[in-house]
C-alpha cells in the first residue's frame, strides 16, 4: 500500500468506506477508549477538529479494546458515549484492533511508517495518534500522552 488513500475501513454505522474519500486532506487518525485515562482527549480532539475542518483536517476515531478492556460498549453504546459526553463530530469507525494477528490492516501499516518507542510498532496504548500529511503519508505518530495541542505546531506545516 503506498497512501492512507489505499485503505478502506468500517464506520461506526457499519458502511464500509475507502479512505480515498478524504484524499487532498491532512488527517489525525486516533486509537479511542471510552472508559481510559485519556478519554479526556476526546474534548481537545474535537476543538481541534472543530478549529482546523474548514482548512482541512479531518480527525478519525478508531475505537480500540486490547487495552484493559476500556472500551467494552456495542457500535451504539460508543456514539452514545461520545455524542452525549464530549459531543464529537468528527468520523467514528467501528472498533477495531490495533495490534496483533487481528490488527486491521491500516494500523499495520501506520506503525510500519512510523514506528514508536525504541523503534518499536506495537501501539502501548489508547489514544496513540498517526498525523497523515495531504499527500495520504504518515508525518508524525504521539504517543498516548500527547494531547492534541501539543500537535497544534506539527499541524500548521501539514495544513499549511
Amino acid at each position: 500500500m503506498a497512501s492512507v488513500y489505499d485503505f478502506s475501513a468500517q464506520t461506526i454505522d457499519g458502511k464500509e468506506l475507502s479512505l480515498s474519500v478524504y484524499r487532498g486532506k491532512a488527517l489525525l487518525i486516533v486509537n479511542v477508549a471510552s472508559k481510559c485515562g485519556f478519554t479526556p482527549q476526546y474534548t481537545g480532539l474535537e476543538a481541534m477538529y472543530r478549529k482546523h475542518q474548514a482548512e482541512g483536517l479531518e480527525v478519525l476515531g478508531f475505537p480500540c479494546d486490547q487495552f484493559g478492556h476500556q472500551e467494552p460498549g456495542d457500535a451504539e453504546e460508543i456514539k452514545r458515549f461520545c455524542a452525549i459526553s464530549y459531543d464529537v463530530t468528527f468520523p467514528m469507525f467501528a472498533r477495531i484492533e490495533v495490534n496483533g494477528a487481528n490488527a486491521h490492516p491500516l494500523w499495520k501499516w501506520l506503525k510500519q511508517q512510523k514506528g514508536g518507542i525504541l523503534g518499536l510498532d506495537a501501539i502501548k496504548w489508547n489514544f496513540s495518534k498517526f498525523l497523515v500529511g495531504r499527500d495520504g503519508q504518515v508525518v508524525k505518530r504521539y504517543a498516548p500522552i500527547d494531547t492534541p495541542d501539543k500537535i497544534e505546531h506539527d499541524l500548521a506545516g501539514v495544513l499549511g
